[in-house]
């Protein structure tokens, strides 16, 4: 099953994944160089590795608007970064290794030798568009080498090694010093609701 440019079809290799062996699919020798898309300063920068286990870890991830994903290939069998075309947002801003603007463009560049990231280099980019984006490796696709990446509102992120907002924590003194100042509140009162109640009664009983 093909997609309109000629490509392997990701909802059918996902049903029938495997066939291609990491020492054969090495092709791309083109040096890959470090691209991003139109992005806003101050996001967060995301680490997606690629591995010689034909995988990219993670491979769901969730990201803010502004925020920046690098894939370093990790291992030393040659990837791309390659979205699709219909697998990106509308506006969304095409991205590939080798810096081609379709998908049938990366395709046909990876058969010339095009976009490979070779291992110990990396390539990146940041997202400005909210929704999702499928991406694959060109020589991996079939081995089932797909991720995604959800762009929302105020991040969220599922992996690569980064959290959420930080929740702020009360330091262990902090606790025994509420507790402490609580129990002498409640100590204090409660003496002086006693003097209050018994401290006329306990006079006159001495005026006796």
């Amino acid at each position: 099953m093909t997609d309109g440019n000629g490509g392997v079809s990701r909802r059918a290799f996902v049903r029938t994944a495997g066939g291609l062996t990491a020492t054969a699919a090495a092709t791309g020798t083109a040096s890959a160089q470090n691209e991003s898309g139109s992005g806003s300063s101050g996001g967060t920068t995301h680490t997606v590795d690629m591995t010689d286990g034909l995988v990219f870890d993670p491979d769901s991830l969730t990201i803010a608007p502004g925020d920046t994903v690098e894939w370093p290939n990790v291992g030393s069998v040659g990837h791309s970064v390659t979205f699709y075309d219909d697998g990106i947002p509308e506006g969304a801003t095409y991205f590939a290794s080798g810096g081609f603007s379709s998908e049938e463009e990366a395709r046909t560049g990876w058969s010339n030798g095009e976009g490979n990231v070779a291992g110990g280099e990396s390539v990146s980019h940041t997202f400005e568009t909210t929704g999702t984006y499928e991406y694959f490796c060109i020589p991996h696709e079939n081995a089932g080498m797909v991720a995604e990446i959800e762009v929302v509102e105020g991040g969220g992120s599922s992996g690569g090694g980064d959290s959420g907002p930080s929740v702020p924590q009360v330091p262990d003194t902090a606790k025994t010093l509420g507790v402490a100042t609580v129990f002498s509140m409640v100590a204090t009162l409660g003496l002086a609701f006693f003097f209050l109640k018994y401290g006329g009664d306990y006079e006159e009983e001495l005026e006796a």
